[in-house]
């Protein structure tokens, strides 16, 4: 199998397994890993998901051994497939965290600046490699390198693929939290177990505004973050969290699930 699934209560995670091609991506694990997003989207009982990779790093990319020269509509189906996984991470209104060692090269960069968090290991590396092979890039490139580092520094990434260290990575953005090397799973776990526990549908609320914010004129911006608000006051875990604070206790939230775009 391309993918592992693994559940530790509430948080699924996902790994990428491919370790002797650095988890690059093949068309059946393009398949694969989107369905597996998908599925834990869809199972109530999975508060949190993770990403990673078998083997020691997380993704090398695409797969360049199972490339050829395509005409364009042979290509776009193909490309699709990737874009499909992006699709599923955004769409969740579960967090999505990335665990990240060893390398996250081209569309495994995209694939990690995609998740809602970034977990790193020290000695992990980062690079926008599509120019290497004459391509330009997919996989949310342009949507989720901007967002977390700016145009500007998305550019020079593209344009000038160096790999970014870890702590490089952290200080422009890219990557959200640090860890010790071999332990980038355990700490996103950790993150994961943490967000479980913490209201669902607000969490979604946030996912979606984040989303669609950049978009929005800034002023249908305050209408939508008033509904929103004003919606989750009708909610099961507000509701809870005064209650819990009237008793001085800490809140238990349900399961709900966060609006979607």
């Amino acid at each position: 199998m391309s993918i592992l699934i693994d559940d530790a209560g509430p948080v699924r995670t996902i790994t990428l397994n491919r370790p002797a091609v650095r988890n690059a991506i093949d068309l059946p694990l393009r398949i694969e890993l989107a369905e597996a997003i998908e599925a834990a989207d869809a199972d109530p009982g999975v508060r949190a998901i993770v990403l990673t990779g078998a083997g020691g790093s997380f993704c090398s990319g695409g797969d360049i051994a199972t490339m050829t020269r395509m005409a364009p509509d042979a290509a776009l189906e193909r490309i699709n497939l990737a874009q499909n996984v992006i699709r599923a991470i955004w769409a969740t209104p579960k967090p999505v965290l990335a665990a990240v060692e060893g390398s996250a090269f081209g569309a495994g960069a995209g694939l990690a600046a995609a998740c809602d968090r970034v977990v790193a290991a020290r000695d992990a590396r980062f690079a926008a490699t599509f120019t290497n092979v004459g391509l330009s890039g997919d996989m949310g490139t342009y949507v989720s390198l901007p967002a977390r580092i700016g145009a500007a520094r998305t550019r020079q990434l593209i344009l000038f693929p160096a790999p970014l260290s870890a702590t490089d990575a952290w200080e422009l953005g890219l990557v959200d939290s640090l860890a010790e090397p071999g332990e980038a799973l355990a700490t996103a776990v950790a993150d994961a177990a943490a967000l479980a526990q913490r209201p669902a549908e607000a969490l979604g609320v946030i996912k979606t505004l984040l989303a669609i914010a950049p978009t929005m004129h800034p002023l249908d911006v305050l209408d939508r973050e008033a509904a929103e608000q004003a919606r989750l006051f009708d909610s099961d875990d507000f509701a809870e969290a005064v209650d819990a604070f009237a008793a001085k206790r800490n809140p238990v939230f349900g399961t709900t699930q966060g609006v979607r775009q």
